[in-house]
């Protein structure tokens, strides 16, 4: 972000009257729209999950529910020195 920020977002599709996703151009514009200015794109789908607090934040499309995935991007806090 200009700000100096670090946001993280999940962009859920496929599921109309929840979401019915974004293509990259409406997301890039959505981005900008927040005042980013660096971006990273991940694979997206049925597989796209965020874990906060203990607990799943987004409507994840695939129908069984969450799928076993073997990577993540993990995000901590660190203290100042």
């Amino acid at each position: 972000m200009k700000d100096g920020k670090f946001l993280m977002i999940t962009v859920d599709g496929r599921q109309p009257g929840v979401s019915v996703g974004m293509d990259l151009n409406e997301l890039a514009e959505y981005l900008l729209g927040l005042g980013a200015v660096d971006a990273m794109n991940l694979d997206g789908g049925g597989s796209t999950t965020m874990f906060l607090d203990g607990k799943v934040v987004n409507k994840p499309s695939d129908k069984e529910g969450e799928r076993k995935v073997g990577d993540a991007i993990l995000v901590t806090l660190r203290k100042k020195k």
